[in-house]
């Protein structure tokens, strides 16, 4: 992901985690409480820099075991108008990766596309040209997670040529690429490179492919970041590309 996005708010290029500041936190439960019953026409389009800052104190707080966003009721009326959310996560269809909790935001803050194995494909890549291009978010997270069920199996695919039923095979064929090229490195943990490398792999298609999407990043309108979660620990570690 783009790091230059993260700069002014003093992360840690290995963690989302390090360097939020208890006045972070304050200034992100502030910030959603001031939200709630706004909508973003009100309000100057927020700074990747501002974005990346509200995810990584909701990040936090989810890892400490405090999630504030839990009031489904508060801007239920103002969602009904429209949706302003900040930013675009690309995430795992995994039961246990809820973007919205691993970044402790309510309902209409966050604009999430989920595949198995958090990849890119059509579909998806035009989900996200809507919400840049309509919705103005400017900023994209590419979101793997640990112990990938999607990325054991292209990887036991790629190393033992295993046979998977119905339509697996057209899912851990979309990962392919990615995880050839982690397991060319010869990876003392196949997965956990795999999964690495299939996140840096979606964020150069985001970037570079003819989309509207790469026409942002191109203009500094949008910036793509990427991580990977944590089911252990609930944090989310930058991957650069």
């Amino acid at each position: 992901m783009c790091q230059d996005c993260i700069t002014r708010v003093a992360l840690s290029r290995r963690s989302l985690l390090r360097g939020a500041t208890s006045a972070t936190l304050s200034a992100g439960a502030l910030f959603w409480a001031g939200r709630a019953a706004a909508t973003a026409s009100a309000e100057p389009a927020p700074t990747p820099d501002h974005v990346m800052n509200e995810l990584v104190a909701g990040n936090t707080r989810h890892v400490r075991g405090v999630q504030t966003c839990t009031d489904f009721l508060a801007n239920r009326a103002a969602l009904a108008k429209g949706q302003h959310p900040l930013a675009i996560v690309l995430a795992c269809a995994d039961s246990r990766v809820a973007p919205e909790y691993v970044f402790d935001q309510a309902p209409g803050r966050l604009f999430t596309v989920r595949v198995a194995g958090n990849f890119v494909d059509v579909e998806g890549l035009a989900s996200m040209e809507y919400a840049v291009d309509h919705l103005g978010v400017p900023v994209i997270v590419v979101l793997g997670h640990s112990s990938c069920g999607a990325l054991t199996a292209a990887v036991g695919v790629e190393q033992n040529h295993t046979a998977l039923p119905g339509h697996l095979s057209a899912l851990t064929d979309q990962l392919s690429i990615p995880v050839r090229a982690a397991l060319a490195g010869n990876p003392a943990d196949p997965v956990a490179a795999a999964i690495r490398q299939n996140v840096v792999y979606s964020m150069e298609r985001l970037a570079n492919g003819p989309s509207i999407v790469a026409t942002a990043v191109a203009a500094g309108k949008v910036k793509i970041v990427g991580g990977i979660y944590d089911l252990s620990t609930g944090g989310v570690a930058l991957v650069s590309r």
